[in-house]
């Protein structure tokens, strides 16, 4: 029997934060491997040609509003991955404010911001969203407050904002396990990885965006966790 299967969607033009390095350049690439356009905000600037790149701090939220706002009004938006992520360990006590409020304003509310701007376009396009939080979004652990609460309120705001958005934008919330990148370059040794060959090759993650990205017209993947066979923080 023939199989009709329903064509994939196409990536179309992706608005990928913290897409500078890390999971964010894994993103970036594999929607231009897959024939979308990303288009990449970061403190930093992206290093690849043909990759077009706007530095913003995402917990500014009058800059991403900018920014984002000019993408759409230039070419419209198809999909927004919330890839930015920062963390500062250590016991609460010895995080300052300064800092463990940071994680807070990049994590969760630079989330927020750039959903925030990008959805009048997103609807207009019946475009997606891939927010990205953490195993440690399920699943709390020492010297990690900071980290825990801004991904723990990432996943809560994902599934609000899926009930929220139902039939009008896709909603999906990507939950990766450990993965080999620089975030945790500038830990102290009690805090990085014992087995960095447990730690998941982040284009394998970015290639399961890609596949959430492309769902066919009436189907979503609302949930995405992706890990390395030897995680150790699933189950």
């Amino acid at each position: 029997m023939e199989s009709h299967a329903p064509a994939k969607r196409q990536i179309g033009r992706v608005v990928v934060t913290g897409g500078a390095s890390g999971l964010g350049a894994a993103v970036a690439s594999a929607v231009v491997d897959a024939g979308g356009e990303a288009v990449v905000l970061d403190v930093r600037p992206h290093e690849s040609d043909g990759i077009e790149s706007h530095r913003v701090d995402v917990s500014d939220d009058a800059a991403v509003s900018e920014v984002i706002g000019r993408i759409g009004a230039q070419g419209g938006i198809d999909a927004v991955v919330t890839a930015a992520g920062i963390d500062r360990c250590g016991r609460l006590e010895d995080v300052s404010v300064e800092e463990w409020t940071r994680v807070i304003g990049v994590n969760l509310l630079g989330t927020v911001s750039a959903v925030r701007a990008a959805l009048p376009f997103l609807r207009e396009s019946r475009g997606r969203i891939v927010t990205v939080a953490s195993t440690l979004a399920l699943k709390g652990v020492s010297d990690a407050t900071a980290y825990c609460a801004s991904k723990f309120g990432v996943l809560g705001f994902t599934q609000a904002l899926a009930a929220e958005l139902a039939g009008e934008v896709g909603v999906t919330q990507l939950i990766p396990g450990g993965m080999n990148t620089r975030f945790f370059d500038d830990r102290t040794e009690q805090y990085r990885p014992a087995d960095d060959s447990r730690l998941n090759d982040p284009a394998n993650v970015a290639r399961a965006v890609c596949f959430a990205l492309e769902q066919p017209e009436g189907s979503e993947v609302r949930e995405l966790f992706i890990a390395h066979p030897l995680e150790g923080s699933w189950p």
